[in-house]
């Protein structure tokens, strides 16, 4: 956004895009792969990562005409709290999609567990005990181990954390003009989510060997779910501040118009906090 049209009277509409369409079926096709690839059918897995690699080029793209739009000057600020509103509304999207599998996971222990233990369920499962991280009613499930926060969740908390502060320190310093400062700080950010993403990584090969699958009855969904889709979104977390870091490096913001940054540190510190619920509720209690 250049400063002379921050208050123009009027608001961008751009022209028609064939972006919504290409990217509606880039992932379609990824969508219908992922549902071939796992009832085992064998075009599926390559229509999959097809259908991911066409959206990822829509994306890129898409934002790069978003980018262009925004250095030749179109946009003002009335597009600029457009933008606010629309990263807003998303970032509350994301806290109802957590909040779904926070609120299974609830269920799960807080309800249901308790009532199969109950008086009227000792009939049909007098050695069920309701402790979280059980084998279920019936026995059907294969021993597995329970997850502790020693010491790989531990250490994470802290690299998200500390992320939080160089990702703060990098947005004061574009806002002074300290685009060398703003440079360091953001990649020291993006270093710090790539080594939790690691850290993760090496978490789930351990539990893995040693008996906790996606099919570990409740516990073992509800712990891959909840982490795997929080690593997810670390991922893509990672890469926004990347894209950002890129633009940094070619000077295309100010100390005064800056929304790009901010939109993806809005998110980045949305996936922190995240994590803090993850790590109380999923590892301590």
């Amino acid at each position: 956004m250049s400063s002379h049209d921050a208050n123009a009277p009027y608001y961008f509409v751009p022209n028609p895009s064939k972006w919504p369409v290409m990217a509606g079926a880039a992932l379609l096709l990824t969508m219908a792969g992922a549902s071939a690839w796992v009832n085992d059918v064998s075009w599926g897995q390559y229509a999959n990562f097809a259908g991911l690699a066409a959206f990822i080029f829509v994306l890129y793209k898409w934002f790069g005409d978003a980018i262009a739009e925004s250095e030749g000057g179109k946009y003002n600020t009335r597009i600029d709290i457009s933008f606010r509103w629309s990263m807003s509304w998303f970032i509350f999207s994301e806290v109802m999609f957590f909040a779904a599998f926070f609120g299974a996971l609830f269920y799960a222990r807080q309800v249901s567990m308790p009532w199969l233990a109950d008086l009227n369920h000792k009939v049909l499962w007098p050695d069920f005990v309701a402790r979280w991280g059980n084998l279920g009613p019936a026995g059907v499930i294969e021993a597995f181990p329970t997850m502790t926060p020693f010491w790989i969740p531990t250490i994470n908390t802290a690299l998200l954390l500390t992320s939080g502060v160089t990702l703060t320190i990098s947005h004061h310093a574009l806002r002074e003009g300290k685009r060398g400062a703003t440079a360091f700080w953001l990649a020291a950010t993006i270093l710090l989510g790539a080594v939790f993403m690691g850290c993760q990584a090496y978490e789930y090969m351990h539990a893995y060997s040693e008996g906790l699958k996606l099919t570990s009855g409740i516990y073992g969904s509800t712990f891959y779910l909840l982490t795997g889709f929080h690593g997810f979104h670390v991922t893509m977390g990672a890469i926004m501040l990347s894209v950002v870091l890129f633009r940094v490096m070619k000077g295309h913001f100010t100390p005064e118009q800056h929304f790009a940054f901010e939109g993806a540190a809005w998110y980045w510190h949305f996936v922190d906090v995240v994590w803090l619920g993850l790590y109380v509720v999923v590892y301590w209690m």
